[in-house]
C-alpha cells in the first residue's frame, strides 16, 4: 500500500455490530450434522500429509522469502543456491506459494502468511492452502499462448463437471469419455450465448482435445489427478486422494446450499448476496463458499464486483465479504476496483486485511489505510445500509460511534463526501435521533446538501 496524506481520521469505520444487525437476521438456518464422507476418502491427517508433500518446495521458498523479506525472483540465483533448487523452477514454486496464501506482500516486502506460520501444526491450514491452489489451477498452469481466450474460459467453466464425473466414477475415466463431456458442456455454453445474441465459432475437435490435455495437466500439476496410459487403449485420468476429497467437499457445499432455505446456488451474485443479508456471518460465509464452488473463480469475482457497483450499500459490503472468502485469486481484481470511487474504501480495507492487518483494527478506524475523505464516504455508505436494512436506533449508534470531536465537524466531513445518499442518510438520522437540538443540526446539514449550500 502506498502511503498518502493526510490519513488520520476521526471516524469509526463500519462498526461490525451495526452492519451485522442491518442484515435483518430474521432467520438462521438450523445447524445440520456434517455429512459423512464416503468410506473411500483418506483420513484428514493423511490428506494433510499429502498436501504438505505437494507444496513442499513452495513452502521452502516461502520460508526463505519470509526470512529475507524479499521475493526470490529479485535475485533468483541467490535463492536457487540457498535452496538448492534449479533457478528455472523458482517462478512456478513462487506462484504456488502466493496462490496457496503462504506469503503476503507488503509494499514490496514479503512476510509469512498465517497458513505458513501454522503449517507444521495445523492440518486445516495446510488443506485450506492446498484447496486455494486447487481452485486456482488455471492460474498456476497457464493455457497455451495460441489457445482462444474464450475457449479457454469455457474449458475452465467445464472443469468442475469433469471432476465431478471422475469423483462419482470412483476410478479412472478414459480421456475420450472426458472429451465427450467437455464437448457437450462447451456446446451448452455456446447455445446459451447464441440465445443471448452472442454467437461464437464452434471449436474444432483438435482444439478441444488440446485444451482437455491442458486442463488435465494443470490439475495434475497441482496434485488433483493423475494421467495414466492404458497399454493398447486410450489415456485415462484418475483423481488423487486429495482431488477426490476436494471435489467431495465442493459437491457437499453445493448440495447443502441447494437444500437449505437460503439456498442461492443458482442465483446471480446480487440475488445471492441479497439472500445472505438475512443470515448471520457464519451461515452467510457457507453460502458464499457454495456459490463460489459452483463457478470458475474469475467470472465469479467479476460478478461480485459488478454487484458491488449497485445502489444498495449493504450488497456492496456483503460483496467484499464474499471476496474475502475468495482470497488471493481476487487480489488483482480488487486492486483494479480501488480506482472506482464507490468501491475504493472497501477495496483498500480488503487489501489491508489480505496483507495481514487485524480486522478489529480496521473496524476501529483503519489508521494508515483510508484518508479522512475515504473514511467519511464509507461512514455514509454504511449509514445508508443501516437506514435501508436496519433499525432507527442503529443509525443513532452509528453516529455516536463516529464522533471524535464534535457533530458539526463530523457533518462537515460527511457533507463534503459527495456520496449520493448523503441527504437521505442525514434525514433518516435526524428523524431517529432523540435529541431535538442535534436532530435540527443534522436536518439543517441535509437541507444544505440538498440545496447545494456550503
Amino acid at each position: 500500500m502506498t502511503s498518502r496524506t493526510p490519513r488520520g481520521t476521526r471516524l469509526s469505520i463500519v462498526p461490525a455490530q451495526a452492519l451485522a444487525t442491518a442484515r435483518r437476521s430474521v432467520s438462521v438456518r438450523r445447524a445440520r450434522p456434517a455429512p459423512r464422507p464416503p468410506a473411500r476418502l483418506a483420513p484428514r491427517e493423511h490428506l494433510a500429509r499429502q498436501a504438505r508433500a505437494a507444496l513442499d518446495d513452495a513452502v521452502r521458498l516461502a520460508r526463505w522469502a519470509d526470512a529475507e523479506g524479499v521475493s526470490p525472483l529479485t535475485d533468483p540465483q541467490r535463492a536457487a543456491r540457498a535452496l538448492r533448487m534449479p533457478p528455472a523452477q523458482l517462478p512456478a514454486h513462487w506462484d504456488r506459494a502466493r496462490l496457496a496464501g503462504l506469503v503476503e506482500l507488503h509494499a514490496g516486502s514479503v512476510r509469512a502468511g498465517w497458513r505458513l506460520r501454522a503449517w507444521d501444526r495445523d492440518d486445516s491450514a495446510v488443506l485450506r492452502g492446498w484447496v486455494a491452489l486447487f481452485d486456482a489451477w488455471s492460474l498456476a498452469f497457464p493455457a497455451p499462448d495460441a489457445a482462444s481466450t474464450a475457449l479457454v474460459g469455457d474449458v475452465v467453466v467445464a472443469a468442475p463437471q469433469l471432476l465431478s464425473v471422475m469423483h462419482l466414477s470412483s476410478g479412472a475415466v478414459t480421456e475420450p469419455a472426458l472429451l465427450e463431456l467437455l464437448t457437450q458442456r462447451v456446446a451448452e455454453l455456446h447455445t446459451e450465448r447464441a440465445e443471448a445474441n452472442k454467437p461464437v465459432p464452434k471449436p474444432s475437435e483438435a482444439e478441444l482435445t488440446g485444451l482437455l490435455g491442458w486442463a488435465l495437466d494443470g490439475l495434475a500439476a497441482v496434485g488433483a489427478l493423475t494421467r495414466c496410459a492404458d497399454p493398447g487403449g486410450p489415456g485415462q485420468a484418475v483423481l488423487t486422494p486429495l482431488g477426490d476429497w476436494a471435489v467431495w467437499v465442493k459437491l457437499e457445499q453445493i448440495c447443502v446450499a441447494a437444500l437449505s432455505p437460503a439456498g442461492n446456488i443458482e442465483q446471480s451474485a446480487a440475488d445471492m448476496l441479497r439472500g445472505c443479508a438475512r443470515l448471520s456471518p457464519g451461515p452467510a460465509r457457507d453460502e458464499y463458499r457454495a456459490w463460489l464452488a459452483a463457478r470458475p473463480t474469475g467470472p465469479a469475482v467479476t460478478e461480485l464486483l459488478d454487484a458491488a457497483h449497485g445502489a444498495d450499500a449493504l450488497i456492496r459490503a456483503l460483496a467484499f465479504e464474499a471476496l474475502r472468502v475468495v482470497g488471493t485469486p481476487a487480489e488483482s481484481a480488487v486492486r483494479e476496483a480501488a480506482d472506482a470511487p464507490a468501491l475504493r474504501p472497501y477495496a483498500l480495507l480488503w487489501l489491508a486485511e489480505h496483507e495481514g492487518a487485524d480486522p478489529d483494527d480496521l473496524a476501529g478506524g483503519a489508521p494508515g489505510v483510508l484518508t479522512r475523505a475515504e473514511a467519511a464516504w464509507l461512514w455514509v455508505d454504511t449509514a445508508a445500509a443501516v437506514a435501508d436494512h436496519g433499525e432507527a436506533q442503529l443509525l443513532v449508534d452509528h453516529l455516536e460511534s463516529a464522533v471524535r470531536e464534535s457533530v458539526p465537524r463530523l457533518l462537515e466531513e460527511v457533507r463534503a463526501t459527495g456520496h449520493p445518499r448523503t441527504v437521505q442518510v442525514l434525514v433518516a438520522l435526524a428523524a431517529a435521533h432523540p435529541d431535538p437540538a442535534l436532530a435540527r443540526t443534522v436536518r439543517r446539514a441535509a437541507f444544505q446538501v440538498h440545496s447545494g449550500e456550503g
